[in-house]
């Protein structure tokens, strides 16, 4: 197939599926390292440009999110076709492996992926079943601060820790001084949405927001995501909160 990313997620997905080769279209912010294969870039996840998708004439389009409903509707106008996708929780992340797979007629791998995340899951949460539960506070955007949501609070209950900041499959959300000082969080995660790993841990600290938490920065691709990095995120998590897996810091 000539396949068309316009989502990071999906795109790295394809990248765990092996179907990475396919690809001949994917915006700015989709990363492909370690995969020897270079598509025309098509512009920004939410600036992209229409007339050079058509030019390359794909077979399907990939999309994700409610920010790209647009996106997907004017592409589908075009004549199109377009597999988008919507995950709100973590069961529907890794569901969503198998799923895009089956699109880009690679249904076994995507089966695979799906299994494979499930079971990564289960060891982090037997890892961390005995251990007491800190709270966590993970920010996915500084200005305003907004906590995340989506699949983010059941990432941080899986890794061991409380987030009673949104609930899950609920949408980011702005936060106060207050909310986050009533919640006394003991760990911060600092992951603001397309900054990779550039976040900045003495910004935090300076506001004065949680005094006796240590402030952590995770690459945003590790929790915003909904991709095997997500997992990845996940078992980075639990080694921050608990000390246990390859990634224990």
């Amino acid at each position: 197939m000539r396949l068309v990313s316009l989502a990071p997620s999906a795109t790295a997905t394809l990248a765990a599926t092996g179907a990475a080769d396919e690809l001949v279209g994917a915006t700015h912010h989709c990363g492909l390292d370690g995969v020897e294969v270079d598509p025309k870039r098509v512009g920004g996840w939410l600036n992209t440009d229409f007339d050079a998708v058509a030019a390359l004439d794909p077979d399907l389009v990939l999309t994700s999110d409610p920010l790209q409903r647009e996106t997907r509707d004017a592409l589908r106008d075009r004549g199109l076709a377009v597999y988008h996708a919507e995950p709100g929780t973590l069961d529907d992340a890794v569901d969503g492996f198998a799923e895009l797979g089956q699109a880009v007629d690679h249904a076994d791998a995507g089966e695979r992926l799906a299994a494979d995340a499930r079971e990564r899951l289960r060891a982090v949460r037997e890892a961390v079943a005995d251990e007491s539960r800190p709270t966590v506070y993970c920010e996915e955007w500084a200005d305003p601060p907004m906590a995340a949501g989506n699949w983010v609070p059941e990432a941080v209950d899986a890794a061991g820790g409380r987030y009673p900041f949104v609930d899950p499959g609920e949408r980011s959300g702005e936060v106060s001084r207050e909310e986050v000082g009533a919640a006394d969080p003991d760990y911060v995660i600092l992951h603001p949405c397309g900054k990779g790993d550039r976040a900045d841990p003495s910004a935090f600290r300076e506001r004065g927001w949680a005094p006796d938490a240590a402030v952590h920065v995770v690459d945003d691709s590790l929790l915003n995501q909904p991709s095997p990095r997500l997992i990845d995120g996940i078992e980075r998590l639990a080694g921050i909160l608990h000390g246990v897996g390859a990634d224990a810091t």
